[in-house]
């Protein structure tokens, strides 16, 4: 029995089938009735599918702008950029990418046997990412020990990330019993004493939400002008004629409008799953409440999010170009979510806050790519998943935390500097957990300490 090929049938449907099912079948078992839990289940792959479509929609309006741009600055490196697409297919085709459900389960029980955590992370499709490190590790120990203990300290890390987002994600989005642990929002770690500092800023202490911002600026707030606004400075960036300018900007408002009403699915299918699992829990397990970890399409509907990932293209293409040691031209990977997902969780939507620090923190993950583009090339030539040009290596412009996959790889292979840079990495990871802990809105301390200071474009709610 190759138990590689059955785990690879099972996810071939694609995350929007598995993570439905589980849904239905966690629906079930916590009681809810049959019809409820179908239909939170299906919505809930009516949001993934829909949500999935926006996203590539606005891949390919927004890509050749960027490739435009890149061509009239005179940009030429030699690592193709192939996105996260091209990075889980190369991992799931890697013959022991399977064994890391075993970690992800395995550790997931431990922590909620030993209460470390109160997540039950259904989002199986990104078990991916755990394994992709667990490569990454190996390739520079040629340890496989080293390589699962990798992938457990990074599930313990997607874990905590949940448990630190839960009620966070409840009070912004009205999603209850739900949270995200996706590594992307690992990015929000290392944003963290910027983000810090910038609490001595009055401007960054105001309110930068797409809420406040109406009540200032009027229309011009809205999804759909903003995305129209954007892409036409983009287009005309790549200058691009009139009327193609014109049409990239409609076709960009057109799906920054969409996503919101994407993410209605969400609600529908989350608030009732998660009232249900609510009412389970606590009727069995007094003074614990357990949450579900998704993966982080959930956060869609917020309009801060799109924007800040939208400004951050043309600046992304800029640092390639101008980077030292950089060989990596964003393309596949154009759109950094780990930029947008880890600002809007860090800051609660300051919408300010979260285009500055994609900026300061934007070269991070094209040098990640850089420095990783010979292991993802070994990856894709070994498994031949994807083509690798001739003359090319192939790499991920907006690799995920690659940060802490830089130290794992060469902590483990007794770089000394790298695990004392580990050691305190996962220190300020637990200074930010416990602060999160404490004090789960950031953006209710923005408007408190906006309204102390009579910022004049603070919202009243």
């Amino acid at each position: 029995m190759n138990w590689n090929n059955i785990v690879q049938a099972i996810l071939s449907p694609g995350p929007q089938v598995v993570v439905s099912a589980l849904i239905m079948v966690l629906g079930f078992a916590f009681g809810m009735k049959a019809s409820k839990a179908i239909l939170s289940g299906l919505y809930l792959g009516v949001g993934f599918v829909g949500m999935t479509m926006a996203i590539n929609a606005l891949v390919a309006a927004v890509s050749p702008a960027a490739k435009a741009l890149a061509t009239n600055t005179g940009i030429n490196l030699p690592t193709v950029d192939f996105g996260w697409t091209g990075a889980a297919a190369i991992t799931w085709a890697w013959p022991l990418a399977f064994i890391f459900f075993a970690v992800e389960i395995g550790v997931n029980l431990v922590m909620l046997l030993t209460k470390t955590t109160d997540v039950i992370n259904a989002d199986m499709w990104n078990i991916w990412g755990v394994a992709l490190t667990g490569y990454m590790v190996y390739s520079t120990t040629s340890n496989y020990v080293w390589a699962f203990i990798a992938g457990a300290i990074q599930v313990v890390v997607m874990l905590k990330l949940g448990d630190m987002w839960s009620e966070e994600i409840h009070d912004m989005l009205g999603y209850p019993g739900v949270t995200t642990t996706h590594i992307e929002a690992f990015t929000a770690v290392l944003m963290a004493p910027v983000n810090k500092l910038m609490d001595y800023i009055p401007v960054f202490n105001r309110r930068w939400d797409a809420k406040a911002l109406k009540k200032k600026i009027g229309i011009i707030s809205e999804p759909v002008v903003m995305g129209f606004i954007i892409g036409l400075i983009l287009a005309l960036a790549g200058r691009y004629s009139i009327g193609k300018a014109l049409n990239l900007a409609v076709t960009t408002g057109a799906i920054m409008a969409i996503f919101p009403v994407m993410a209605k699915f969400f609600m529908d299918s989350l608030t009732p799953f998660g009232t249900t699992m609510s009412n389970f829990m606590k009727k069995r397990f007094k003074n614990r409440e357990f949450v579900i970890g998704l993966d982080w399409p959930i956060l869609g509907q917020s309009t801060e999010l799109w924007v800040t990932m939208v400004i951050l293209i043309p600046i992304s293409i800029l640092y390639a170009a101008v980077l030292p040691g950089n060989t990596i031209l964003p393309f596949a990977g154009v759109i950094n979510y780990c930029l947008g997902v880890g600002g809007l969780l860090l800051t609660g939507g300051n919408l300010l806050r979260m285009v500055v620090l994609g900026i300061i923190y934007e070269p991070l993950f094209l040098y990640g790519g850089t420095f990783f583009a010979n292991e993802f090339t070994a990856l894709a030539k070994s498994t031949q998943a994807i083509n690798v040009p001739k003359g090319s290596t192939v790499s991920w412009s907006s690799i995920e935390a690659p940060d802490l996959r830089f130290l794992m790889a060469q902590g483990f292979k007794g770089n000394w500097l790298a695990l004392l840079g580990l050691a305190l990495l996962m220190a300020l990871f637990w200074i930010v957990y416990r602060s999160f802990k404490k004090n789960p809105n950031p953006a209710k301390k923005y408007t408190d300490s906006a309204s102390k200071a009579a910022a004049p474009i603070t919202a009243k709610e």
